[in-house]
């Protein structure tokens, strides 16, 4: 990186940082702390929950995901939409209506004490462990590229992340938001002209798109049945209804950003929008992805993006191999580069079976590398991620773009992680102190947003520590929305009962919801070691029909229909 990438990143980061701890630093009343004083705008509002979600793990991992298996992830939000009508129509009316700052004061109101504390509490593991996730992900994946220290860019990215939050709580999280958000979507619309851009004089768009459609990338829609398949319209629709219900109805990190509405119109509004603007935005940042693959098929590309896998390799008894298989690499790349500058405008079979032939050959070979580089890990005792696909587009941002737009699109994922991490510890202070500590202690107004700091700040360090002895998963997009399943379900059933079936009590729905996390957990654990076949976004599903199945046929029991309040 040059001198002027890091003056971008530095004034961008801190900037944005400074900003919101200038511009909330009186914010002294639970009303104001918790709920930003009820000011926010419907744009706020949609900026901020967008945002939320929007984590660094989204920049890197989503391209890389199109990258390696094209646009079908896409439909992982079609369910999206779906969910923010029936948490407008119902979900916000009657937090309003209740005036509550968390989601599961609530559910006191309508149950018990004890069904409130059990969910804020799956709330606060699984969002706990997302908090680390979240900075983490960009973390790891900087280190290697940048050659840093991984413990020193978790801190911090994490103390940037507390300074703020803790000084202005919800309000300081949606006015970062906001140019956050300005920030990410500037960075990634000039990545993907510049992409456009860097492709051959007589490669057009659509050219690209052709390219793309032959090797498979643009299979966006897939009505298939089969459970081996994570992302299909099925489970898109069903799975991630589900999955966006619980997260955007249930989720305290969501929830508190939209409860800081100016009023419920407000607050629908900005849901809305959310609805409206996502999955084009995910359609956009998979296509991003899709089109460094095109650019690579037109540029050399290493065989693993991931340089200390690499590294790694070629200091084993592997080397050889390791470049035996690079130089098959490169006669692969110079006989597809020749033919499609003379045959990419045709639209014929030849062209098509050509790409995938080719394609397929260069995915053997990365097997195979994949497999050495495994051999040349345990070889020198050393962890090494083979899957290289978050690394594609740091790979392309670091090695391809001009200066100071490097620090551009590295401001990007940083203020993504920013803004993911402070609405993370914003619900988890928020949670902890009004679910737990307060309700079990009187406290008053200054106390109360005095104990939220050190809370707030207390998570932090938790979320920082986890970074830091946390490992790369398959895909950090994919382990996230997996935490999320394994919890979201249960919850939501628990608010579905709680909104729609009068007749069920505290201590039926607080049994099953025990039983249903166990059961969901097992069923988790079951696919992990290949022992059942079921995609993650079905957990939402079955979690939350068996948590209402227990609860109501436990209200059937005479011990609940006597006892059970």
């Amino acid at each position: 990186m040059e001198s002027l990438d890091w003056l971008v990143l530095a004034f961008t980061l801190f900037g944005i940082v400074a900003y919101g701890t200038w511009k909330t630093r009186k914010q002294k009343s639970v009303q104001d702390y918790v709920r930003g004083g009820n000011t926010a705008r419907w744009y706020t509002v949609g900026l901020s929950v967008m945002a939320t979600q929007a984590s660094a793990i989204t920049f890197l991992s989503t391209p890389g995901q199109a990258f390696s298996s094209g646009m079908g992830f896409v439909q992982f939000y079609f369910g999206l939409p779906i969910a923010m009508v029936i948490i407008c129509l119902v979900f916000i009316p009657l937090y309003h209506k209740l005036n509550v700052y968390t989601a599961y004061e609530f559910l006191e109101k309508r149950f018990d004490l004890k069904t409130r504390t059990l969910t804020a509490i799956l709330f606060l593991i699984q969002r706990g462990l997302a908090a680390g996730i979240t900075i983490f992900a960009p973390a790891i994946i900087l280190s290697v590229v940048l050659g840093w220290n991984l413990n020193l860019l978790n801190i911090i990215i994490g103390l940037l992340v507390i300074i703020y939050t803790v000084s202005g709580g919800t309000k300081a999280v949606s006015v970062t938001q906001k140019h956050q958000m300005a920030v990410i979507f500037g960075g990634m619309f000039a990545a993907f002209f510049l992409i456009m851009s860097y492709l051959p004089e007589d490669i057009n768009f659509g050219n690209a798109l052709h390219i793309a459609a032959a090797s498979d990338k643009l299979d966006i829609l897939d009505f298939s049945f089969d459970l081996e398949n994570r992302y299909t319209v099925w489970s898109g629709l069903i799975g991630g209804t589900f999955l966006a219900l619980s997260y955007f109805g249930t989720d305290q990190s969501q929830v508190q950003r939209y409860l800081s509405g100016k009023s419920m119109k407000e607050m629908q509004l900005g849901l809305m929008f959310n609805g409206l603007l996502k999955v084009p935005m995910q359609f956009f940042i998979l296509l991003v992805g899709v089109m460094v693959f095109v650019f690579y098929q037109f540029n050399p590309s290493p065989l693993n993006f991931n340089p200390l896998a690499t590294e790694t390799v070629l200091n084993s008894s592997y080397a050889e191999d390791y470049k035996a298989i690079q130089l098959e690499q490169q006669k692969l790349f110079e006989v597809k580069q020749e033919f499609l500058r003379n045959n990419y405008s045709k639209d014929d079979e030849v062209m098509n079976l050509f790409i995938k032939d080719n394609n397929q050959a260069l995915d053997n070979l990365r097997e195979l590398s994949k497999d050495l580089i495994s051999k040349a890990a345990e070889e020198l005792q050393v962890n090494v991620e083979t899957n290289d696909k978050d690394y594609v587009f740091i790979h392309f941002i670091l090695n391809r773009l001009p200066r100071g737009l490097i620090g551009l699109l590295l401001a990007v994922i940083l203020s993504a992680a920013m803004s993911s991490t402070a609405s993370e510890l914003n619900a988890l202070a928020t949670t902890t102190t009004l679910d737990l500590y307060a309700r079990h202690k009187k406290t008053d107004e200054i106390h109360t947003v005095k104990t939220t700091k050190w809370f707030t700040f207390i998570w932090g360090i938790i979320a920082i520590t986890i970074a830091c002895v946390a490992y790369l998963a398959d895909n950090l997009i994919q382990l996230v929305n997996i935490i999320g399943s394994i919890f979201y379900g249960n919850v939501l059933g628990i608010f579905l009962l709680a909104f729609f079936f009068k007749t069920v009590r505290g201590t039926a729905v607080f049994i099953a919801a025990i039983i249903t996390q166990l059961i969901v957990i097992t069923l988790f654990l079951l696919d992990f070691w290949d022992y059942i076949k079921l995609p993650y976004l079905w957990l939402n599903f079955i979690g939350c029909f068996i948590v209402i199945g227990l609860a109501m046929s436990l209200m059937q029991l005479s011990y609940f229909k006597s006892n059970d309040r």
